[in-house]
């Protein structure tokens, strides 16, 4: 029996008429409909609708909890089965006895305070909150872009263990999926995804992959896979079943571990249960983006809707910036009458650049500290309190590497040294887990940085699941296979670089570190540690500062290289970080992407391409009618397939409306700054 039906509650969300007339009348025939439902108890079957009433949930209580989702005609789920297993004898969503439920509806706007793709979010849904006699909850929401429940509990226990949760996914064939397999044993991974290109029939129980990924339905529906207000809980990982879908596993608590190297621990216990908590909480969204095309990936925020709430009263002092970072480049500088190294001199070379160019800050990365483990005192080369003063002198702010595991232990007077220092922020690494400590501990350090005014970037770091919505001041994560790589391997080709918009910035900002100044196509590339290069065109590396999404961005590079390009380095180094409006031009995953982005009164438009050449053409719709602008674009040169670093930088006028080609050679980019002219209209 199906009780929210389209005469009621999806007409009510699908009528055209306007937000003031609809008000007193939708209130109304909610109140009727609940009124109508709440008599209705017995029903075990519910239809929950999206607000355009493309996406319906099918709710199932048959003895075991299933859910089930369709877009327009098509199934995309078939009924899944959702529980969660306690120490308590509850097994929520098996043989569930429903009290009651409840209606609700959603639509406001959420203000971003980093804005990551956009400042302004439209936070539009319907939801059913299904409450159950065992003391538990089961809450569906459905939103014009996707679909998500959790569980809530009630418990009379202060503290119960999670033995176990099931999530299945049934998906209605064997569809083509990117799927990123780990191939760490265990759990332990820094989460540094490639994704496979394959068919869920391909994956077998022994394997699994960290989230996020995307389902590719035979009709050409995006399914984008992944979680959010993540707390107190572990991860949640998928396996395969050798068919068309996928079944749930999490990492264990760990009773016990003895320490591995200076950066982590070697596992030599674990529980039989996934999660020690509270008896009374809600549990991690579990999410599905569902989108038509592959672009409308690119402007999906279901993982920071889902999110919790900004907790900080006071976040004036969170200031997105870019970055000039050390690691990579190796400090090998040149041109310069000092010996380079982890010294002050170097480091007074790197805030120079960076304030010449208006950059934010410059980090110091692994090396800068007494030893790895104590970063309470800086290597002898370096007097951290001189750098800290003279980068504040020139408007450049300091930010301070830290393993994770000497953070741990420490993290107060860590901090507190920190900020006595006057640095702004902190990069921890090498967490490389997933467990609910770990869990624990993002959400120890956001807030113990915020307490000090510090910005935080997770490096060696599991997935975004909106911490960065809770903590503005959490900038970025790693959990990417970034630029980094190329120092010794050659995983890092154009056509990864062209999957990543879809899939794993999808779950929000990822620190992939571009900016490679030297160059190589295919056939050049060569793995150099120290003086490393990438795959793929200059003007590829530009478009990543306008595709790419981290209100941290790094300009991964040697000063010195940038130094001798100005022209090159002052395009990349006017891109902002955070965004007010983002708009996907063009997209296909693992092929090619465009996108344009707002700032102001400024327009960026940023495209990439795998290995094939391309040419995109974009229609400048979005500008305002009858505006003006001038165009700066840097491009590939046109012997950019023979000498990757080939490119060119021209300026021109264009108008609001105009058809714009945009030409990319085999590993290429495109990127465009666009500046209004006088005389546009407000």
């Amino acid at each position: 029996m199906t009780f929210i039906k389209k005469p009621i509650f999806i007409w009510l969300m699908q009528t055209s008429l306007s937000p003031v007339m609809l008000r007193p009348l939708r209130t109304s025939i909610l109140l009727i409909a609940l009124m109508c439902l709440h008599f209705s108890v017995w029903a075990r079957k519910w239809d929950l609708a999206s607000p355009n009433g493309t996406i319906t949930v099918t709710v199932e209580v048959e003895g075991t909890i299933k859910w089930s989702v369709r877009y327009n005609n098509e199934w995309v789920l078939t009924p899944s089965s959702i529980s969660m297993q306690f120490n308590n004898g509850v097994k929520a969503g098996e043989s569930a006895s429903v009290k009651n439920f409840k209606l609700s509806s959603v639509n406001r706007v959420i203000e971003a305070v980093v804005p990551v793709k956009a400042r302004f979010i439209p936070e539009l849904y319907n939801e059913i909150r299904i409450n159950c006699k065992e003391g538990y909850s089961v809450i569906f929401r459905a939103y014009n872009d996707g679909v998500a429940y959790r569980f809530e509990t009630s418990f009379p226990q202060e503290k119960v263990q999670v033995t176990g949760e099931t999530v299945d996914l049934n998906f209605t064939g064997d569809h083509r999926v990117f799927w990123p397999v780990e191939t760490d044993k265990g759990f332990q991974s820094h989460f540094e995804s490639l994704y496979k290109d394959s068919v869920l029939s391909a994956f077998s129980a022994q394997q699994h992959g960290a989230l996020p990924f995307l389902v590719k339905t035979s009709k050409g529906l995006n399914l984008l896979i992944s979680e959010s207000d993540l707390y107190d809980y572990p991860n949640l990982f998928f396996t395969g079943t050798g068919g068309p879908g996928l079944k749930s596993t999490f990492p264990k608590v760990i009773l016990d571990k003895v320490p591995f190297r200076d950066r982590g621990y070697t596992i030599t216990k674990l529980a039989d249960y996934i999660a020690d908590t509270k008896g009374k909480r809600v549990y991690p969204w579990r999410s599905i983006a569902i989108c038509p095309q592959d672009k409308d990936l690119l402007e999906n925020n279901l993982t920071y809707k889902l999110a919790s709430p900004n907790s900080l009263a006071d976040t004036k002092w969170i200031r997105p910036g870019k970055v000039a970072w050390d690691w990579w480049n190796a400090n090998n500088i040149y041109g310069v009458d000092f010996k380079a190294g982890l010294n002050t001199a170097t480091y007074k070379y790197y805030v120079d650049f960076a304030s010449a160019y208006g950059l934010e800050y410059v980090i110091l990365d692994e090396g800068w500290s007494a030893t790895t483990t104590d970063v309470l005192h800086s290597r002898k080369e370096i007097d951290m309190q001189e750098l800290v003063s003279y980068a504040n002198s020139k408007n450049v702010g300091i930010i301070l590497w830290t393993l994770w595991n000497p953070l741990d232990d420490n993290m107060d007077a860590i901090l507190d040294q920190f900020a006595q220092w006057g640095v702004k922020g902190i990069k921890v690494d090498f967490m490389a887990r997933a467990d609910q400590y770990m869990v624990n501990y993002y959400e120890r350090v956001a807030a113990a940085a915020a307490k000090r005014k510090l910005l935080v970037d997770f490096h060696g770091a599991y997935k975004p699941v909106g911490l960065n919505r809770k903590y503005p001041n959490v900038l970025s994560y790693e959990g990417v296979r970034g630029l980094e790589n190329d120092k010794w391997s050659a995983d890092i080709t154009p056509t990864h670089d062209v999957t990543l918009p879809f899939i794993r910035m999808a779950a929000g900002p990822m620190d992939y570190t571009p900016g490679a100044m030297i160059n190589a196509n295919k056939s050049n590339f060569r793995i150099v540690f120290t003086e490393p290069m990438s795959q793929g065109t200059r003007a590829h590396q530009a478009a990543m500062y306008i595709v790419y999404e981290s209100p941290l961005q790094m300009l991964a590079d040697n000063p010195s290289n940038y130094l001798k390009e100005p022209a090159y380095t002052q395009f990349i180094s006017q891109m902002p970080t955070a965004w007010d409006t983002t708009i996907a031009l063009q997209g296909g995953t693992g092929e090619y992407v465009a996108v344009a982005r707002r700032k102001g009164e400024k327009w960026y438009i940023g495209a990439m391409t795998n290995w094939s050449s391309r040419e995109l053409s974009v229609t400048l719709s979005f500008l305002a009618p009858g505006s003006n602008y001038s165009m700066q674009v840097l491009e590939d040169g046109p012997n950019a397939q023979q000498h990757a670093a080939d490119y060119k930088i021209s300026t021109r006028k264009v108008a609001a409306g105009e058809k714009l080609s945009i030409p990319m050679s085999g590993g290429g980019g495109w990127s465009a700054v666009l500046t209004p002219l006088a005389g546009n209209s407000q």
